[in-house]
């Protein structure tokens, strides 16, 4: 393992960017999201997933000049085409958006057509949460699981994120993929050489496994048995079938370099001063958290957290002490910039 300091990962990710035709501020945009899931702990969405966007824009089937345009607008809501731009753009382009016509009409829908994968829900809709609206946002993805019943995986885990302004306590925000663990998780065992828990997934015969490269040729099993399934499928419908964009099977993950992704996503935006004021909104929530960390614990748990909390105390630790990559990512990752001819990482 080697411990890295973010702000050098955010200029190795954008300089990487750039030198395969992102613009500077997306390419700075993008890197942001990544090193915000490593800060965040997410590593499953971090720097291992820039490999892959680099391979989609070499192919051609992601565009390095993301070229968004809105193609149906009646005020509160609005549906964008992605035109196979970069998808953290797309979608940071639909959050402020939506955040901008709540503020106008308390309450807007924005829906994404064609885009891509854009990183970690949460970096969104946190975005919206710290101007004052609650934001919530769905995704789909390529197909990760069966339906439930069925052996040949035929939906994604078509992750969702909602996230609220809580005062004193930040933001709480929850995002959650309907597997019972995200795809990239699997990845990142398989890139440490791990294996994965039992419960994970099964094998392309219906087997259990702990094996992370037979369950990525398998399917991952949704969270909650039937209704993880059930979410899934709305999701892809909010996401994939409302939107105009591709869905089920037509949709192609990051780590696809010869398909377009297809992906779509959906951003509600509620302007938190359209209900009440804010300021007695968080009131309210810093109530309801301190409620809920004060019930007594269960043996052998020190705290209770608050949906997003973990994720904040992991950030502050990671700022100050470095961001933890595996050897074998940061190997990757030194590849992809002998590769492009920039400065390696490692």
């Amino acid at each position: 393992m080697a411990y890295l300091d973010h702000r050098r990962l955010a200029g190795f990710a954008t300089d990487v960017l750039a030198a395969v035709g992102v613009p500077s501020a997306d390419a700075e945009l993008v890197a942001d999201s990544l090193v915000r899931a490593e800060l965040w702990g997410h590593h499953s969405h971090g720097l291992l997933r820039l490999p892959w966007y680099v391979a989609r824009l070499r192919s051609g089937v992601m565009v390095a000049v993301t070229k968004s345009e809105t193609v149906v607008d009646t005020g509160a809501v609005a549906i964008v085409d992605g035109r196979d731009g970069v998808g953290q753009v797309v979608t940071a382009h639909a959050t402020d958006l939506a955040v901008e016509r709540a503020k106008a009409h308390g309450v807007a829908v924005v829906a994404v057509r064609n885009s891509n994968h854009f990183g970690t829900a949460a970096y969104y809709t946190r975005r919206a949460a710290e101007r004052g609206c609650i934001g919530l946002l769905s995704t789909n993805s390529s197909p990760a699981m069966a339906p439930w019943g069925g052996r040949v995986k035929a939906i994604g885990s078509n992750p969702w994120s909602v996230a609220v302004p809580a005062g004193s306590y930040g933001v709480s925000v929850m995002d959650i993929s309907n597997t019972g663990v995200a795809r990239g998780k699997i990845y990142l065992a398989r890139q440490r050489g791990e294996p994965i828990p039992a419960g994970w997934a099964i094998t392309s015969d219906g087997a259990p496994t702990t094996d992370p490269v037979q369950a990525l040729a398998g399917t991952i099993l949704p969270i909650g048995e039937h209704k993880g399934y059930a979410i899934a499928m709305m999701m892809d419908v909010l996401s994939g079938v409302l939107t105009g964009s591709g869905f089920g099977a037509a949709v192609s993950g990051p780590y696809q370099s010869e398909h377009r992704s297809r992906a779509g996503h959906l951003f509600i935006a509620l302007n938190i001063d359209a209900f009440m004021p804010l300021g007695q909104f968080t009131e309210r929530m810093e109530r309801l958290i301190a409620e809920l960390k004060s019930v007594p614990r269960a043996d052998g748990v020190d705290e209770i957290y608050f949906p997003g909390e973990p994720e904040a105390r992991t950030e502050a630790r990671a700022l100050r002490d470095g961001v933890e990559l595996p050897a074998r990512t940061v190997a990757d990752l030194d590849a992809l910039a002998d590769e492009l001819g920039r400065p390696r990482l490692g």
